[in-house]
């Protein structure tokens, strides 16, 4: 009895072994072969054609056409130099930065449209910002006039002891010196506020485009657009 139980796994076991090596030779049979091509590049100014790519020509441009068919199967292009890759990547690097900018305006023009409800809230907002600056601005000014009346009455004082015979003495040739260098300072202090408000004020018109075309788009009419404002004028 033992025997025949041997005999039965045995057999069993013979029997699974063809069938499992049946189905592995029906899948090498079934398997798609590979599709054998074409590869045209240029070599020397010419074109040279062969079924096997060779080493030399790996970077190279190159048409790859079907031998069944005949019909173009793939074109690849050249490998970038080392100079051409670096370039790439800085304009990747560009094209990316532009996006992000691009999201984190869209998401500012979003907040400023639920935080203004009119056209005049955002006018009133940045007419807060302006009436500040156009406050600071008009104290520079002052204070750039005073100075440079201080530094005159100064070099009054130094011509009148110089046409007197006298010497200009080392004090009043300091606090020529020193008015000169704070009035050099406080004029470039006024310039870049000056820029600043001049930048507000562009803001301000861009903001006002962008809100009007959200706003319009919202309710489904055509933006209206309006002339720029006159640049601020200075005294």
């Amino acid at each position: 009895m033992e025997r025949h139980c041997n005999t039965h796994r045995t057999t069993q076991g013979i029997l699974i072994a063809l069938t499992l090596l049946a189905a592995g030779a029906t899948f090498a049979q079934t398997k798609t072969p590979t599709e054998k091509k074409i590869y045209c590049w240029n070599e020397g100014g010419k074109q040279v054609c062969g079924d096997a790519l060779p080493a030399s020509a790996v970077d190279s441009a190159r048409t790859e056409f079907s031998v069944k068919s005949g019909m173009t199967t793939a074109v690849v292009g050249r490998a970038l130099t080392d100079e051409e890759r670096s370039a790439a990547a800085q304009a990747a690097d560009a094209a990316r930065d532009q996006a992000e900018q691009d999201a984190t305006q869209k998401r500012r023009d979003l907040a400023m449209i639920e935080s203004y409800m009119t056209e005049k809230d955002l006018r009133r907002a940045y007419g807060e910002r302006t009436a500040l600056l156009d406050e600071t601005l008009k104290a520079s000014r002052l204070g750039v006039a005073n100075l440079r009346l201080s530094l005159l009455s100064l070099l009054r004082q130094a011509g009148d002891q110089e046409l007197s015979g006298a010497p200009v003495t080392k004090k009043l040739t300091d606090s020529i010196l020193q008015q000169h260098a704070e009035l050099l300072r406080q004029k470039q202090i006024l310039l870049v506020q000056e820029s600043d408000r001049a930048a507000l004020g562009q803001e301000l018109q861009s903001s006002l485009e962008r809100y009007r075309g959200m706003r319009a788009a919202l309710e489904g009419k055509p933006p209206v657009t309006s002339p720029a404002p006159a640049a601020p004028v200075k005294n």
